[in-house]
């Protein structure tokens, strides 16, 4: 058995393969997927058994591993010699693997590829993040706005979704004093490092990460007020106790069950909200402003990678070039809630809805500047796991805002300077 969760059909394919007495695969490639759902993994096993049907000398094994410890996982693997061929890459690990020499460069494959015309402007800049070089073809973008329950803001006597900074804790404080109801699900676990620095920019009016000096700004009195912001949140009890440790899945189960009135998320968690509250109940809006009268959401993406190890260059590019075509882009992005790669893709009636209407309003707003996190920084991705226990120590009173904020302008201090020396 190819896959152990492959579709009937490709079992049905597989079988009259081997029936007619065709020889196994020449070509194997592993794929590992970091980002990982049984509906994901079920969508990306459809997309592959494509390729393969198209590509019967090749077999494609997909190797999921726990988001939770993916990043650990994969360093072991490639540390221990199990190099993949293809795969999965945040933004955040990008640098890391791009700077150390081991990806390979995509550019002859967008290039030289059919549909590489057709890819967003924005599509080539964040694949080029790390090294000025495309060593990644996002497969989607990600970007924050803010989910917002009718229901609960009218019972606790709030007069629609908050503008501000301050009318959203103000808003948060109303909805805590309803009985079993907190105002924020905040993100305290794994991947919550987007609201802290979101937040900070927001607070200080810019989302520059370094002066021209090459300090970070993270330190600065504008970006502590963001972090104390998120602190507050907690330590009021606008957001729940147990959110400390709140990863993805629990900040969405915790909007969608009615425990909190609001939700900072990217258009991947439309897909379970959607599903378990009813349309009128619910609606999503740019990110709150600051005292600058602005809000800075993050951006962010991943896409499919190959590793320069590969033994089968042409195979894991083409494999990359199938995951990555305007229609398999397509399945992908409405699976797994992201915005598409390629230009008019907004188009289709999947998007063109109300419930996308947050995210293109905040593309569309000049109050709102979309926030690319440093992720041309070699150790942005190790930074962003330090981070998780650093800031909850913060959130249970253990350290100061700004105790926070120097360590983590020191550590991002320290990469810039070390990056810009390499330029």
């Amino acid at each position: 058995m190819k896959h152990l969760f492959r579709t009937v059909a490709t079992s049905a394919i597989l079988a009259a393969t081997l029936s007619a007495g065709t020889a196994l695969a020449e070509t194997k490639l592993k794929l590992v997927e970091v980002i990982t759902s049984p509906a994901r993994t079920e969508t990306l096993n459809t997309l592959v058994s494509e390729y393969e049907a198209n590509n019967p000398d090749v077999d494609v094994e997909i190797i999921s591993l726990p988001w939770g410890e993916a990043f650990e996982k994969l360093s072991t693997m490639v540390a221990g010699g199990e190099v993949p061929d293809v795969v999965e890459m945040p933004d955040a690990w990008l640098a890391l693997y791009a700077g150390n020499d081991m990806l390979l460069s995509l550019e002859d494959a967008i290039s030289n590829w059919e549909h590489g015309d057709t890819l967003a402007q924005k599509t080539l800049d964040m694949a080029r993040l790390a090294e000025g070089e495309a060593y990644t073809i996002p497969y989607g973008f990600y970007l924050r706005a803010m989910f917002y329950n009718k229901k609960l803001l009218a019972e606790a006597g709030v007069d629609g979704p908050p503008h501000t900074m301050e009318e959203f804790m103000e808003a948060s404080r109303k909805v805590s004093e309803l009985p079993g109801k907190s105002g924020y699900c905040l993100r305290g676990g794994g991947g919550g490092l987007n609201a802290w620095i979101m937040y900070a920019a927001t607070m200080n009016g810019s989302n520059e990460f370094f002066t021209e000096e090459g300090e970070s700004r993270l330190n600065e009195p504008g970006s502590i007020e963001g972090l104390q912001f998120l602190i507050d949140m907690y330590q009021k009890e606008y957001a729940p106790y147990a959110s400390v440790n709140w990863g993805f899945n629990e900040i969405v189960a915790g909007f969608y069950s009615g425990t909190c009135a609001f939700l900072d998320q990217d258009p991947d968690a439309l897909i379970s909200v959607a599903e378990r509250m009813d349309p009128e109940d619910f609606a999503v809006t740019p990110m709150p402003v600051g005292p600058s009268g602005k809000a800075f959401p993050t951006i962010g993406f991943a896409g499919w990678s190959v590793f320069n190890t590969t033994e089968h260059q042409q195979e894991a590019v083409d494999l990359v070039q199938h995951l990555s075509s305007p229609e398999a882009n397509l399945t992908w992005t409405k699976q797994v809630g992201v915005i598409p790669i390629h230009e008019g893709a907004e188009q289709d009636s999947h998007f063109a809805t109300p419930q996308y209407k947050g995210w293109f309003d905040t593309l569309n707003g000049e109050e709102y500047i979309p926030t690319i996190m440093p992720v041309y920084l070699k150790k942005f991705g190790v930074f962003k796991e330090l981070a998780i226990s650093s800031s909850q120590e913060a959130l249970l009173g253990e350290r100061t805002a700004e105790d926070l904020a120097e360590e983590w302008a020191t550590f991002l201090t320290t990469e810039y300077k070390a990056w810009k020396a390499a330029q």
